[in-house]
């Protein structure tokens, strides 16, 4: 394979994407491909920022000034982790991408404006919306015990959800972007994510306008 490629998982809190994204690490991984396995926010100096601000620290802040740090660890994500090991032709795995900037900021904020500002990031090979009903989700993270967010209102994840589909809407005749259904047995969902990603590895992604 000649560079590598850029898979992206995407969804609401609770919809699978860490699970996913593990899941499809390690199973690339057994068929001996070299795999750098990542996430949004990164764990840069601007993501540990943005972790402590949906953590709930740093009160408050606005939906223009969360578009911008994200944009600005995209930026510093891309740079130090992401493009380098593409450039070693590794698959990178990101549980999150600029379509969760889009989905969350984007529904308080013009879309048009957060893509200019992430005009510079890398377009993903491949990009997988796990759909999940927001109340499922809103249950997936209170069984795994997770730290209430920001975002993590039951009407909050609703509207995010629905934006989700106007982001794919809008991207979809200038990227591969494929929605799974969520609610599938996890085994089921990991078999569908590997088939996906094996076929981008093997260049369908290329098809992608």
């Amino acid at each position: 394979m000649a560079g590598g490629r850029l898979i992206v998982l995407e969804g609401i809190d609770g919809a699978g994407t860490t699970t996913q994204a593990q899941r499809l690490a390690e199973a690339l991984k057994k068929e001996g491909r070299d795999v750098h396995l990542t996430r949004e926010p990164s764990d840069g100096p601007i993501g540990r920022v943005l972790r402590e601000i949906l953590a709930g620290k740093h009160k408050p802040t606005d939906a223009s000034t969360l578009a911008l740090l994200f944009a600005a660890d995209r930026a510093d994500h891309l740079n130090r982790e992401v493009e380098p090991a593409l450039k070693r032709g590794a698959v990178v795995i990101s549980d999150r991408w600029y379509h969760s900037s889009l989905a969350y900021q984007g529904s308080e904020e013009d879309r048009e404006w957060i893509l200019t500002l992430n005009a510079r990031a890398r377009r993903p090979d491949l990009t997988i919306v796990l759909e999940v009903p927001p109340e499922m989700a809103a249950e997936r993270r209170v069984a795994d015990r997770r730290n209430e967010e920001i975002f993590d209102a039951l009407e909050t994840q609703r509207r995010v959800a629905q934006t989700y589909r106007q982001v794919v809407d809008r991207l979809q005749d200038r990227e591969w972007i494929v929605v799974l259904d969520g609610m599938l047995g996890i085994d089921e969902v990991a078999a569908e994510v590997h088939r996906l990603a094996q076929e981008t590895c093997a260049g369908a992604g290329d098809k992608a306008p």
